[in-house]
């Protein structure tokens, strides 16, 4: 063998150790992301969360509370609502490196600074939007869609803008990508043009929480709402057209056939409630987006707080997410929605709130019993099962002792999207309803316990969490309890420990290598892993 041949096989090698190296954290981790406590000390912030957890005890007359949740339990659920994964052990060991009271604080605005965050939501919001489908291929383009939103959350865009934005766009959806929100509904038998029943009918339930859409044929017998209520929403879109441009605003009425005279009824642009808060100026869609992001609108705040509540618990506030109709509401929710609305609709104060407030830190378990009574008023947090992307999330970031985001490696951020990708096409998307309630089923059990993520990613290797902490110069009882770390975020029971340490510790059968793999398989497959709790 050659010199050169000598050089090259020295460099592979020194590379697979630097990359190796890259993947662990620091011996003596320190905080990276700046945090400013006094967001959560101000009399007015402290105030909001007051009144929040004011409305919630409320509800909670006759029944004792759980009690407040472990504070890396909350540290889960913030990092499953925000970023579709578990924390890292990397995070952990920062985390518990701070004082105590700056633990909770710290970690919430590291996920918000954290680009995860900004993608993590803008594919939550884009489903609400434009739905899961991929569209007319010629004139959407979903990805170009949501990395548009990450943008504008990444730079905290106040959420009235946002909306309005989308509902008034104008221009080609490559080059102005709000405009996707109007494309996507273009079908050949309306001779590629916007529809504006599906636009009516995704603005109210997006936006507003309301399915008026339901009111489309006919007048619902049980429904407030009514069939010319939708067609005046209707007819704000009918102006709404595509050319070469993209899209812009022209001529045209919204018509339908009456089959009783055989002419067409014309339907002139109409708000079903509020009528006040309609601009008199402007085109129709610029109207209409000013009323559904007014403050004062009774339903805009409110549905963006309950979809919010739902992305950070894994259960709306008031279920269906888009059925705010009537009376179906919560103290709370009002006290959220006006509190989001009289501070600018700033997205990330309302995380900042809802993350602080006592319901969101409640323990899912107590030494009294829990009843389905403290689970109907949040007066425990409620076991809801982790979607798909946060099972895929979890297994790829349960498999490295360092965070998994932007600034990994390129490769591992390129294995991480292809490999949840893969995932989710095997185990199911949710769809648009994100948080309707369904079990798990065999095949999806089946699929995590033996699928490829699974395996690939339990392996003892020098890439993987398995083979690192393995390898680390930890005793058993320390190599169990980073892997309970790692994966369940939680120091084992004494009872766990006492078991892993001993089947670690047996002197015959399979390497001390393989019965980790063994400990790690178990751990990602545990009742636990997939619930958030």
């Amino acid at each position: 063998m050659g010199k050169r041949d000598l050089v090259f096989i020295g460099l592979v090698v020194a590379g697979v150790f630097a990359l190796g190296a890259s993947l662990m954290p620091p011996r003596e981790p320190r905080p990276t992301t700046h945090h400013d406590a006094t967001v959560y000390n101000s009399p007015e912030f402290c105030a909001s969360v007051a009144a929040v957890d004011e409305a919630f005890r409320g509800s909670w007359k006759g029944l004792q509370p759980a009690p407040h949740a472990p504070e890396l339990a909350v540290a889960r659920r913030l990092a499953l609502g925000l970023i579709g994964a578990v924390p890292s052990l990397e995070e952990i060991r920062q985390f518990e490196f701070l004082p105590a009271a700056e633990r909770l604080p710290w970690y919430l605005d590291h996920l918000l600074q954290d680009a995860r965050f900004d993608d993590y939501f803008a594919e939550r919001f884009a489903r609400a939007a434009v739905g899961t489908e991929n569209g007319p291929f010629i004139f959407f383009r979903r990805r170009r869609f949501v990395t548009w939103l990450a943008e504008r959350l990444h730079r905290n865009v106040p959420y009235n803008d946002l909306v309005r934005d989308l509902i008034a766009a104008q221009g080609l959806w490559t080059n102005e990508p709000a405009t996707n929100f109007l494309t996507v509904t273009v079908r050949q038998e309306s001779r590629n043009q916007p529809d504006p029943v599906r636009l009516a009918g995704r603005t109210t339930r997006a936006f507003l929480g309301l399915r008026l859409d339901c009111a489309e044929c006919h007048n619902h017998p049980f429904a407030s709402w009514k069939q010319s209520d939708f067609r005046g929403l209707a007819a704000f879109f009918a102006q709404t057209h595509l050319g070469f441009t993209g899209i812009y605003d022209g001529s045209g009425e919204y018509e339908i056939d009456d089959r009783r005279s055989g002419e067409k009824k014309r339907f002139p642009p109409r708000v079903p409630f509020a009528s006040d808060l309609l601009p008199s100026s402007g085109s129709r869609r610029e109207r209409l987006g000013a009323w559904v992001t007014d403050r004062r609108n009774p339903y805009f705040a409110k549905a963006g707080v309950n979809r919010v509540w739902a992305l950070m618990t894994g259960r709306p506030l008031v279920a269906p997410v888009d059925n705010l109709e009537g009376a179906n509401t919560h103290p709370a929710l009002e006290v959220l929605a006006d509190d989001f609305a009289s501070h600018s609709f700033d997205l990330r104060r309302l995380i900042r709130v809802i993350g602080a407030s006592e319901a969101f830190r409640l323990d899912s378990a107590a030494d009294h019993e829990l009843s389905e009574a403290h689970d109907a008023v949040w007066a425990a947090f409620p076991l809801t099962r982790l979607r798909p992307e946060q099972v895929a999330g979890g297994v790829i970031q349960s498999s490295s002792v360092a965070t998994i985001d932007s600034q990994s490696h390129l490769f591992v951020r390129l294995a991480r999207f292809g490999q949840q990708n893969d995932f989710l096409q095997r185990y199911g998307d949710t769809g648009e309803d994100e948080f309707e309630g369904r079990g798990g089923t065999i095949p999806q059990r089946l699929l995590l316990m033996n699928g490829k993520l699974t395996r690939e990613h339990i392996k003892e290797d020098l890439l993987t969490a398995t083979g690192r902490i393995a390898s680390m110069r930890l005793d058993d009882r320390g190599a169990v309890e980073a892997a309970y770390l790692t994966v369940l975020t939680r120091r084992p029971t004494e009872a766990e420990l006492q078991h892993f340490v001993a089947r670690l510790g047996e002197p015959k059968g399979e390497s001390r290598g393989k019965r980790f793999e063994d400990l790690f398989w178990a751990l990602v497959n545990s009742t636990e892993f997939s619930w958030n709790h």
